[in-house]
């Protein structure tokens, strides 16, 4: 019998935290495609009960999750990463400097997302959300592809242990809880 491509996996937990840095970014990417849709979903249906729905679970995720994730690297992987890996010190700087980026680019959207949850407004700018979605797009691609690899090779099991210890007591949850 042939493997499910698509069944559902076990989130991983924080004992593998780059596995959990790995399925925030396929979280954030989700939310990003619930924002695209959103945006095409509003001229029509305005800020209908799905759209509200929408709009409060993106403005959660980013609030909450997404500020995590940012934390996660900037205060408890880069700086592990680049004590043993001093290369990775430039990259881990345009990574930070991506996410001031990030930020700013998501308190554009953020007040619009909070209207249409409060019946007060139902617009999405193209641009806006395009940016937004292509920024994170390129920052994931980048952390993926040149940090992450790095940090599985360069970081001890301590290292790592140490991270999702971090990583867990930010979301005020034990180490071996599955990921948020």
């Amino acid at each position: 019998m042939a493997t499910d491509p698509f069944a559902a996996t076990a989130a991983p937990g924080f004992d593998d935290p780059l596995g959990v840095l790995r399925a925030c970014h396929r979280r954030i990417e989700r939310q990003l495609a619930t924002l695209g849709r959103l945006r095409r979903h509003l001229p029509e249906h305005h800020a209908d009960h799905d759209a509200r729905t929408a709009a409060t679970a993106i403005l959660r995720y980013f609030d909450t999750a997404a500020v995590h994730h940012h934390a996660d690297e900037e205060q408890s992987l880069f700086p592990r990463l680049v004590r043993v890996a001093p290369d990775m010190a430039n990259l881990a700087a345009t990574l930070e400097r991506e996410h001031v980026v990030l930020a700013a680019r998501w308190l554009r959207i953020r007040p619009l997302l909070s209207a249409i949850v409060a019946r007060s407004g139902a617009y999405l700018p193209a641009k806006g959300v395009a940016e937004l979605c292509g920024a994170y797009a390129t920052h994931i691609a980048r952390e993926e592809d040149a940090l992450l690899p790095r940090a599985a090779e360069a970081l001890s099991a301590a290292d790592l242990a140490a991270i999702g210890g971090e990583m867990a007591a930010r979301r005020d949850l034990t180490p071996s809880a599955l990921s948020v």
